[in-house]
C-alpha cells in the first residue's frame, strides 16, 4: 500500500497527466458531441456512434501512461525509486497498477460522457442500453483504456525516452494495424489477431450497439477479430501482462 501511495503521489503531483486526462475526455466526448449533433436523422445515431471517438481519446491515454514511466528516467528519479525500494519489480507493479486506474476511471468518464451528450444531443434517438452489448460498448472503454495503459508503460520502461515511446505506441496503434491487411494473402490473417484490433472487437463485438440499422451503417467499423467479445478482453489482457512481463524483466536486468 506504501508504494501504491507513493506513485499516486508521483503520478498526481505533476500537470501532464492532469492535461492527457483532460484532453481525453475533450476530444472522445467532443467527438462524440460531432457525430451525434450534426446528425440529420436521429435513424442514424446509435449507442455505437456516440462512442466512435474512443479510439482517439485511447491514443492520448497511452501517451499519459509512456509519460508517468519516460519522465522518471529523463529527471532521474528513478534512480531515487530503486535505491529506496531495491525490488523494482514491485515498484514498477506499484505504477503500472496506479497509471491503470487512473486510465480506467477516465475510460469510464469518456464512454459514459459520450453517451450522456448524444443523449443530451439526440433525445430522438434509439440510445437506451438495453443489451450487453451496448453496455459493453459504453462501460467496456474502461477496461481497454486501463489495459492499454498497462501496455504503454511497458514500452515506456523498455524504451525509457518520452519521444521514442510516444512515436512508436502512436504509430504501431494509429498506422501499422491499419496497414497490415494491405499485406498480400496473409495480412487479413494476421490483423486478426493484433492486440488493438482485438481490443475493438470488444468494445464494437458483432455491430448490435449500431442500433436498428445494424452493421456499420450508425457505428464504428467493426472489428475483423474473430473472438467473443469476452474472449477478446481476456486476450487483450494476456498481451499487456506479457509486455509488462518483459518490461520489468528487461528493466532488473539494466542501469536504471
Amino acid at each position: 500500500m506504501t508504494l501504491l501511495a507513493v506513485e499516486r503521489i508521483k503520478l498526481f503531483t505533476t500537470r501532464s497527466p492532469w492535461w492527457c486526462a483532460l484532453i481525453t475526455l475533450v476530444v472522445t466526448i467532443g467527438f462524440a458531441a460531432l457525430v451525434t449533433g450534426t446528425a440529420e436523422d436521429a435513424r442514424f445515431v446509435s449507442v455505437g456512434s456516440a462512442e466512435f471517438g474512443y479510439s482517439f481519446g485511447l491514443a492520448v491515454v497511452m501517451v499519459l501512461a509512456a509519460l508517468a514511466v519516460t519522465t522518471e528516467y529523463r529527471f532521474g528519479t528513478i534512480r531515487t525509486t530503486f535505491q529506496a525500494v531495491p525490488h523494482r519489480g514491485s515498484a514498477l507493479l506499484a505504477k503500472t497498477v496506479v497509471v491503470a486506474l487512473l486510465a480506467l476511471v477516465v475510460g469510464e468518464i469518456a464512454g459514459f460522457g459520450s453517451w450522456g451528450i448524444a443523449t443530451l444531443l439526440q433525445p430522438e434517438a434509439d440510445l437506451a442500453l438495453n443489451t450487453t452489448a451496448e453496455w459493453i460498448n459504453v462501460a467496456g472503454i474502461g477496461p481497454v483504456f486501463a489495459l492499454a495503459a498497462v501496455v504503454a508503460v511497458a514500452v515506456g520502461i523498455l524504451i525509457r525516452h518520452s519521444a521514442g515511446a510516444i512515436s512508436l505506441l502512436l504509430i504501431y496503434n494509429l498506422a501499422v494495424e491499419g496497414l497490415v491487411p494491405l499485406i498480400p494473402s496473409i495480412g487479413d490473417d494476421i490483423h486478426k489477431w493484433m492486440p488493438f484490433n482485438v481490443a475493438h472487437k470488444f468494445i464494437t463485438g458483432d455491430g448490435s450497439a449500431n442500433g436498428a440499422l445494424a452493421g456499420e451503417a450508425a457505428g464504428p467499423p467493426l472489428s475483423s477479430s474473430t473472438l467473443s467479445p469476452g474472449w477478446a478482453l481476456a486476450y487483450f489482457a494476456g498481451f499487456a501482462v506479457i509486455m509488462l512481463a518483459i518490461a520489468i524483466t528487461t528493466a532488473k536486468k539494466r542501469d536504471a
